[in-house]
């Protein structure tokens, strides 16, 4: 399910909104929308209210509600009363009291927030939009309200519970992280704890139907998924909610918590609250820990490799299979890439006499870490770690595997940085070879061989001295520049960089062009605006999409 929220550095700015007005149901108000997500493309629409509570109003776009049936404007109500009540009683106490408070009074000076139904496209349950709290003046299309949105087709969905407190997180995320601390979380972080925030509810039990269930099969679709790569698709939820289960399970919740209050963003911050609460383990352990559990999750082999959530005790990770024929010599090479915090599982099997696996990461720089498992015959799996050189190589060899073990599975990850992750993150690649045998990777015992081999190893360790003394004396480079623009760019994507570099030079063209002037890496509504009044201005058909038409038209205006 997609959710969107814009993510706008905190302005420094007094604010002077008008006093909150009173509101009756059946009121009308006309509310600004985000147009791709509404299911008609409407960029504005009416809505009245329909229910008001001690802490929401709850609006519906007056054209969805017209169109139903009475017997189903009868099940809408009797579900928003429910809402109503679960809202007030339990999914605002529990998650202010678990992530912080809202802005309360808000820009509006009103304790209620406003959540407004209308019909959105059928893969999303809600979103948030930041934007809303600000001011016209700071951005036009702002509904100047705290303010969610839901789907109004879900309107009787058993996971209406589970999609506003989601969305309500992300609600105080933004008062605790952008307006309170003037700092953008991490998205994917954001999204964990709203991912999350249905299972602190207790909404993930039962398991059948509910949120997790969901997030799970997503998961399963893709687990290679990066956890920090945000593009927001149904994998990106998936990972992101089955990891954060396990960090939360085995951390506990004052983790996510302690982390919404630092003034650090993303992995930094919960590295930062992992110290200060007593734990020894790093979030790359951590991530580790987890990719191991996510295949064996057992916790008699070490409560560290398993989830703790009944719902998940069964729940495994299917690796890539590699068989090896059980013959006399057979070898197997295989060339991958991989992203930031993403897992890899592979298995090896069938391999007859000494199994030897090498691995290739191909770069003095990338920052791999490989687990290892070997599932024995006699019923004991053992995990342990490859030890890998300044290359991100290295190599293993099992000796008799067939004769004592039925698998080899291997968990690479690259676990380097740890923040300023974009929606399009630079892919690595690495290599490994699989051989099977009965004399492979036994060592030479040729004195001359042997000889031959150490003086080639102290020779390429005097070079890596060198080059590493070299590349002592140079000044880090930006991993980004916005001379050029060398990417397509299109609606949806957040936290990107190369949005940033976009809307300064849209901004740099001018208010006819980009008046808002935001630079916030999102690529919403008013970045597409701006992009369709460029093209305009250059000739080219005004789409909103930042693509090779228009980049090379940007690219010859920065060049000169």
């Amino acid at each position: 399910m997609k959710r969107f929220f814009v993510s706008i550095f905190f302005l420094s700015i007094t604010l002077i909104p008008s006093s909150a007005a009173a509101f009756s149901i059946g009121d009308s108000q006309i509310f600004n929308v985000e147009s791709t997500f509404d299911l008609t493309q409407r960029d504005q629409l009416t809505a009245s209210l329909k229910k008001t509570t001690n802490q929401a109003y709850f609006y519906f776009d007056n054209a969805w509600w017209s169109q139903l049936r009475s017997e189903q404007q009868i099940q809408v109500t009797n579900s928003l009363n429910n809402l109503g009540e679960e809202f007030d009683g339990k999914i605002y106490p529990v998650l202010t009291q678990a992530f912080g408070d809202v802005w309360n009074p808000g820009i509006d000076k009103d304790t209620r927030i406003t959540i407004l139904f209308h019909p959105m496209k059928e893969a999303s349950g809600g979103y948030f939009n930041s934007a809303d709290e600000y001011t016209k003046a700071q951005i036009p299309k702002s509904n100047e309200r705290e303010m969610l949105y839901l789907n109004a087709n879900q309107a009787t969905s058993p996971l209406l519970r589970a999609f506003l407190a989601h969305e309500f997180q992300h609600l105080i995320s933004f008062n605790q992280k952008e307006r309170l601390k003037g700092v953008t979380e991490d998205v994917w972080l954001n999204e964990a704890r709203s991912e999350y925030a249905a299972t602190l509810l207790g909404y993930d039990s039962p398991y059948e139907g509910s949120n997790l269930e969901r997030r799970v099969r997503n998961f399963l679709d893709k687990p290679y998924d990066s956890l920090t790569e945000w593009k927001n698709q149904s994998a990106d939820y998936g990972v992101t909610n089955l990891f954060i289960q396990y960090l939360v399970d085995h951390y506990g919740v004052d983790v996510l918590k302690e982390s919404m209050f630092s003034s650090k963003t993303g992995i930094d911050s919960l590295n930062e609250v992992l110290k200060k609460l007593g734990f020894t383990e790093s979030f790359s352990e951590i991530f580790t820990n987890w990719t191991v559990a996510s295949f064996v999750n057992d916790c008699n082999l070490d409560v560290r490799y398993c989830y703790l959530n009944e719902s998940l005790r069964s729940f495994r990770i299917v690796p890539q299979a590699n068989f090896l024929p059980p013959v006399t010599q057979t070898s197997l090479s295989v060339v991958n890439t991989t992203k930031e915090w993403s897992g890899n599982w592979y298995k090896f099997f069938g391999a007859k006499g000494n199994l030897t696996l090498e691995f290739n990461g191909n770069s003095a720089t990338a920052s791999f870490k490989i687990p290892y498992l070997l599932e024995g015959k006699d019923g004991k799996t053992n995990v342990d770690f490859m030890s890998l050189d300044g290359l991100s190589r290295g190599r293993l060899t099992v000796k008799d595997f067939d004769k004592n073990y039925f698998t080899l599975i291997i968990i690479p990850s690259l676990r380097g940085k740890s923040s300023n992750f974009s929606s399009l993150e630079p892919t690595v690649q690495f290599s490994w070879t699989a051989s099977a045998g009965e004399n492979v990777g036994t060592p030479s015992e040729n004195p001359a061989e042997i000889e031959a081999l150490l003086n080639k190893i102290a020779e390429l360790k005097q070079e890596i001295a060198r080059l590493q003394q070299l590349l002592s004396g140079l000044k880090p480079t930006p991993s980004f520049s916005c001379s050029s623009f060398p990417l397509n760019l299109y609606y949806g994507l957040t936290g990107s960089p190369e949005v940033r570099c976009l809307q300064e030079f849209l901004k740099s063209r001018g208010e006819g062009i980009y008046p808002e002037k935001l630079v916030t890496g999102s690529y919403l509504s008013l970045t597409v605006q701006a992009v369709k009044r460029y093209q305009a201005q250059k000739g080219i058909v005004p789409t909103g999409y930042f693509g090779p038409k228009t980049r090379a038209a940007a690219n010859l205006d920065i060049s000169k």
